[in-house]
């Protein structure tokens, strides 16, 4: 455990944002693998508004979002 007072500040801070960070990610994974279980137009939207939301908040990049927007897309397509 750190013994300066700003550095005590930054394990809180960091701890605070990774469990941030961590429950976004998580969310979307989660309607990731809802729209691959169930392929459709409305599970779709709910994916692409969580990789948004994802890249909003800065926890994926926007590059990232968008290549994986892509292969939904691709998926949905091929059906």
């Amino acid at each position: 455990m750190p013994n300066i007072k700003s550095a005590i500040k930054r394990v809180k801070v960091s701890k605070k944002k990774n469990l941030r960070n961590r429950m976004i990610k998580s969310g979307v994974k989660t309607a990731v693998k809802k729209y691959e279980a169930d392929v459709n137009a409305e599970k779709l939207s709910g994916a692409f508004a969580a990789l948004d939301k994802a890249v909003s908040k800065g926890v994926i990049h926007k590059n990232v979002a968008n290549r994986k927007k892509a292969r939904l897309s691709k998926k949905l397509a091929a059906q």
